[in-house]
């Protein structure tokens, strides 16, 4: 009868506990929903502003317009900017986009000095008459490498076409280029720039398309050609340009990467200022296009409008001017700074102005005007330093410029002398910080703690009746887990979030301040939030490594119960539960801050802005970072182990049936589905659906998201449920309660059990006597177990 009443108490816990733990879920399911509609139908861009598939050909949408890969063009990057394959002769050539020379498939045989590198190159181009044709191919020698044509410098006078097509040729493809190939091609190319070796025009035009092939290398290789430059060869490169930019008359080189261009200005005439005006518009893709670069004479001042990208106004009193030279680099890798990093890909243009009487700096001032490109979805101007390249530091300075204000959405600068200017401009990141969490949401958790709280008291109270290990493996479980949610519920969001942001660009910029920047990514640092990174890091492993102690103890006691656990195995599970995510976590921390140590943002190398987690960087930075390599890959480990164990145990021992013991022919299938999702939960299998997410469906990836975060969310709940709640000790004590309860219904039996109680003092008189005894001596059982009962 007791045994009946503990069963049908145990199922009705196990009812009413699911089916909290279903109303629960389905709020929480509802919740989602409603946050997610909510998120949709108020999104921070609406739907007008950003239209969905409006740019083809792989086109971005930005800043109001489509940015066109270099191979397309138009208002949606559906015009071919592109020659088609090709061949010429016994040479074949992929597509190449308009204004570049394509390598061709054929390379040079191992045995030469130009081993793997093309052994022609072709240009594709526009005709007079707009219309895209290609040049013939430009066969170079493959007994020829960049180092071999730095040592016929001194041959430039007679040889300079056919050693510039060389370098032309061996720079096409900038992949290939290192640091060295850089260095010796500035050289070439510089020499060929400079006046004193007379070099034809026409090698000084290809020497201008092999500069723009040059800034087609990485941002890496001409730091590391910078740091091994002991002879200024890139300062040397610069100087030649500008020299050169004086010889176009009124011609210009229009390259992707570089532009140079030229105007005469006869002094005969002139009175007073001489103002000349170079402009750049903005085009479909990023390449420089030689339709928009302008020069303008007699100008007023600068006059921007929305297609301007940048204007530099050059100003003097002389009368004795008689050429103006201007130079755009697309983008500052010839000017390596020691002082700015730029952790971007923005484009960071560089304009260079020149004139052929500039001795006194006070007689010449520039205006210019910079339009900031950047995402401007993801970041927000910050600030920004008019700078000139100083050729005897070697870096940026800002000695003699000054910002001015603009309200056009501009960037404005001013100066008294003649080089090159950049804008060096910092941004902070419009991070999307997600919502706080939400009444439900805040209850699940809260559910959790307390549960996980309840279950770490009762397993204390109660240790007496089982191993010490077991009670200190789920101690140390629930623990970290009961830490981990604490710190999720307080710390998870960062305070940052709760700065105010300026609706405008140029609301916070100081224009009276112009100095130089360390970087061009600004981050407010929160070293509270990077705390809490590293805390929820450690506790989170913690829990993991202790569900998987948690499985080898199983399977340790079920599965091989004929061999004893090791000794002292509280004290080296303890070592490892809590020790392996110490040095897993301070190992990757150390890591991170030893290869970023000179970066003031080295945590969020570490660590999210959006929130107090792991960085989960996109692309190829996934390789790297953190939260595969320091969490994902142990969890992984663990939870593959966690799996295997569980198979065991609930083959052989959980769901084994042997007919010979009756232990095992009585068990009920509840009772086995209780002991399968009891071991279930405290292994953590519930986390294998985090690898589901992965799906490319959104559909797909949506459910199982929310499956994850209901079952992982509630699984304080559950460890209750199944360790707590279910157990003997505490199904026992809720009986003797509830016995308690319907005992005030049985008051009117009373009458019954007194004559029964009178029935039982005549038996014991009656047993005392030794004759009767034999008589009433089958009657003793029934008798007891009617008073027990009755009571």
């Amino acid at each position: 009868m007791a045994s009946c009443c503990a069963c049908n108490l145990k199922v009705l816990v196990t009812t009413v506990c699911g089916l909290l733990t279903v109303v629960t879920s389905g709020l929480s399911i509802w919740r989602f929903v409603v946050r997610i509609q909510r998120g949709n139908s108020t999104s921070t861009f609406p739907p007008s502003t950003t239209p969905i598939k409006l740019c083809e050909n792989g086109g971005s949408w930005e800043n109001g317009r489509c940015i066109c890969p270099e191979e397309w063009q138009g208002l949606r990057c559906t015009i071919a900017n592109f020659c088609e394959n090709s061949t010429y002769g016994s040479f074949t050539f992929a597509r190449i986009p308009v204004g570049r020379y394509g390598p061709s498939l054929q390379t040079c045989d191992k045995g030469t000095s130009n081993a793997g590198n093309p052994i022609a190159i072709r240009l594709c181009s526009l005709s007079t008459y707009g219309n895209i044709e290609l040049q013939a191919a430009k066969i170079g020698n493959c007994n020829e490498n960049l180092e071999t044509l730095e040592q016929q410098i001194d041959s430039i006078q007679t040889q300079s076409k056919n050693i510039s097509t060389e370098a032309l040729i061996l720079t096409s493809d900038a992949s290939k280029l290192t640091a060295d190939n850089i260095t010796s091609a500035a050289k070439v190319v510089g020499q060929i720039f400079n006046t004193s070796r007379k070099a034809e025009s026409e090698a000084k035009k290809t020497a201008v398309t092999t500069v723009s092939q040059l800034l087609d290398a990485s941002e890496d290789v001409f730091r590391t050609a910078a740091a091994a430059d002991n002879e200024d060869t890139l300062a040397t490169l610069i100087e030649q340009m500008e020299a050169y930019s004086l010889s176009l008359g009124n011609e210009s080189v229009v390259e992707p990467n570089v532009a140079v261009q030229s105007v005469s200005f006869p002094s005969e005439g002139t009175v007073g200022p001489a103002n000349v005006r170079f402009s750049v518009q903005k085009g479909a893709g990023d390449s420089l296009v030689s339709s928009l670069t302008a020069i303008n004479t007699n100008v007023d001042g600068l006059n921007p409008d929305e297609q301007t990208e940048l204007q530099i106004l050059l100003n003097t009193t002389k009368s004795n001017t008689k050429a103006y030279g201007f130079i755009v680099f697309q983008n500052n890798k010839l000017f390596q700074s020691k002082t700015f990093t730029a952790n971007s890909n923005f484009s960071q243009k560089v304009v260079s102005s020149k004139i052929d009487e500039n001795e006194q700096d006070e007689c010449v001032s520039v205006e210019m005007v910079f339009r900031p490109k950047y995402n401007q979805r993801e970041f927000q101007l910050h600030s920004y330093a008019c700078v000139y390249w100083n050729f005897l530091t070697k870096d940026w300075d800002t000695h003699g410029c000054h910002k001015d204000r603009g309200t056009d959405g501009f960037l404005y600068c001013r100066c008294n002398h003649t080089t090159n200017f950049a804008v060096l401009m910092t941004f902070k990141k419009d991070y999307q910080y997600p919502e706080s969490l939400d009444v439900f949401s805040k209850t699940g958790c809260v559910l959790s703690v307390t549960g996980l709280a309840v279950t770490i008291i009762f397993q204390i109270v109660t240790r007496k009746g089982r191993r010490a290990s077991v009670t200190w493996v789920l101690v140390s479980l629930c623990t970290a887990m009961l830490i981990f949610n604490l710190l999720f519920i307080f710390g998870i969001e960062n305070s940052n979030k709760n700065l105010k942001t300026s609706d405008s660009d140029n609301n916070d910029i100081d224009f009276d301040n112009n100095e130089m920047p360390q970087t061009d990514i600004i981050a407010t640092p929160n070293c509270k939030c990077t705390g809490i990174a590293i805390s929820l890091h450690y506790f989170l492993l913690a829990t993991f490594t202790w569900s998987g102690l948690n499985a080898a103890q199983l399977y340790f006691l079920l599965v091989r119960t004929m061999k004893p656990l090791p000794q002292h195995f509280i004290l080296f599970i303890s070592l490892i539960g809590w020790g392996f995510p110490a040095a897993v976590t301070g190992i990757t921390v150390g890591i991170i801050y030893s290869q970023n140590r000179n970066n003031p943002q080295w945590e969020l190398a570490y660590r999210q802005e959006e929130i107090c987690w792991l960085a989960n960087p996109e692309g190829n930075g996934f390789i790297k970072s953190p939260l595969l390599w320091s969490f994902i890959m142990p969890v992984s480990i663990i939870l593959l182990n966690n799996v295997i164990i569980f198979i065991i145990i609930t083959i052989k021992v959980l769901w084994k049936t042997n007919q010979n013991l009756r232990s095992t022919k009585n068990v009920s299938f509840l009772k086995k589905i209780t002991g399968t999702l009891s071991i279930a939960v405290v292994f953590g299998l519930t986390w294998i659906l985090a690898y589901f997410m992965l799906a490319r469906d959104d559909d797909l990836r949506t459910v199982f998201g929310f499956i994850f975060c209901i079952l992982n969310g509630t699984q304080g709940v559950q460890i209750l449920i199944f360790y707590t709640i279910c157990t003997k000790t505490c199904l026992s004590k809720f009986s003797k309660v509830l016995k308690s309860l319907s005992s005030v219904g049985r008051v009117k039996s009373l009458p019954s059990v007194t004559a029964l109680r009178l029935r039982i003092r005549m038996y014991n008189m009656l047993r005392s006597l030794p004759v009767l005894h034999e008589h009433f001596r089958l009657l003793e059982p029934s008798i007891i177990n009617q008073e027990n009962d009755t009571f």
